[in-house]
């Protein structure tokens, strides 16, 4: 399994999605979400990188790590200089916030993304959605979990695709700490993504670092996810081991996979597209 997925690897790693010539701009701490608390306006902001004069290029949106605790948005340079936009978000954290904030934030960063990306060229027909760890998290439930984006208008099922790095399938680690929970104690309540396992999900994308190197399991549960999204009937469900790769290192070269998955989607909407006409 290992040697097919480094071999598969090798092959990812020569499909990004250069654009040359193209002049990129960031545009910083936009806020997205309405609130009259501080700590919501501190912290519910988004930078956004583009490529300028540019129309219908794709968005990935990125949710940063950090156990639900810690972290500042950023732009990966992994995905500077890809022909793609990116919207780095800053999501409220524990324990100033709830888990219910957390994730509401980042349902929120989502739909602006839905509702303003035009204005900047991009598609909205075109928007990812991807995460490392907390972010994985956090793009697994809202896009599992319609009802944290349809509270914004938005129907999950409109993203082109989620690609969770070494994201929580079960409850998050943060959450069942809060409730006097071990680590080592699993939980699949309404705070985890496996509670949601649908066949009309859109495509996923699953990407983890090694069994034997990462967090309490993280590989076991997102292969139980996997498992279970193609036991129900999703069709576009894919599992990578990164092996060799601990928790935080996996991330860089999980952003090849990102790209190639991004580059694939994009050919077969437009394949479809002409095919239809």
């Amino acid at each position: 399994m290992k040697k097919v997925l480094l071999l598969l690897l090798g092959v990812l790693l020569c499909h990004t999605l250069p654009i040359f010539g193209q002049t990129y701009t960031t545009v910083n701490d936009i806020s997205y979400a309405t609130s009259s608390d501080p700590y919501a306006k501190e912290r519910c902001k988004l930078d956004l990188y583009y490529p300028k004069d540019t129309a219908g290029f794709p968005t990935v949106v990125w949710f940063h790590g950090g156990g639900l605790s810690g972290g500042n948005k950023f732009i990966p340079e992994e995905l500077k200089n890809c022909g793609m936009a990116v919207v780095a978000v800053n999501y409220r954290l524990l324990p100033k916030a709830t888990l219910t904030d957390c994730i509401d934030d980042a349902a929120a960063a989502v739909a602006w993304a839905f509702r303003e990306i035009g204005r900047y060229g991009g598609d909205p027909r075109k928007i990812f959605v991807s995460g490392h760890s907390a972010g994985g998290y956090l793009t697994n439930m809202i896009g599992l979990d319609k009802r944290w984006l349809a509270k914004y208008g938005i129907d999950a099922d409109s993203i082109a695709a989620l690609i969770p790095f070494s994201g929580h399938a079960i409850s998050h680690f943060a959450y069942r700490q809060s409730k006097g929970m071990r680590d080592t104690q699993p939980s699949i309540d309404e705070f985890a993504p496996l509670f949601y396992v649908r066949p009309d999900a859109p495509p996923l994308i699953i990407v983890s670092g090694d069994r034997e190197m990462e967090m309490l399991g993280r590989y076991e549960e997102n292969a139980y996810f996997w498992r279970m999204m193609k036991v129900v009937g999703h069709k576009q469900v894919y599992l990578y081991e990164l092996d060799g790769y601990d928790h935080g290192s996996m991330a860089s070269p999980a952003f090849h996979i990102l790209k190639n998955h991004v580059k694939a989607i994009l050919e077969a909407s437009s394949s479809s597209s002409g095919s239809s006409r």
